[in-house]
């Protein structure tokens, strides 16, 4: 017997970590970039950014090899991770697919 999958809708939403470097202002990505890239997520994807002077430890936690690094997670769990910033149509769709929206 399987058990079926959660329907989307009854799941908690996804969170976006945008993991970005200290001291960066003015750089990618931008809060009005940040704001663009929620719209486009809908609700399905919270969008949070994490610069790595104030939330050093959580940033370090990730093990990115570089900044900024995008990683998608639900309740603890990593669904999805890219280097830099997903500014095409593809990610933001491969971002909706991960969470369970796409």
């Amino acid at each position: 017997m399987s058990i079926a999958p959660f329907p989307p809708d009854l799941l908690a939403p996804a969170v976006l970590l945008v993991l970005v470097p200290a001291g960066r202002a003015g750089q990618l990505p931008t809060p009005a970039q940040l704001n663009d890239l929620q719209c486009r997520l809908g609700p399905a994807v919270r969008v949070l950014r994490l610069d790595d002077d104030t939330h050093a430890s959580v940033v370090r936690s990730f093990a990115v090899a570089q900044l900024p690094a995008c990683v998608l997670v639900r309740e603890g769990i990593e669904l999805w991770r890219q280097p830099g910033w997903p500014e095409s149509d593809a990610l933001v769709a491969s971002l909706l697919a991960a969470a369970g929206a796409g």
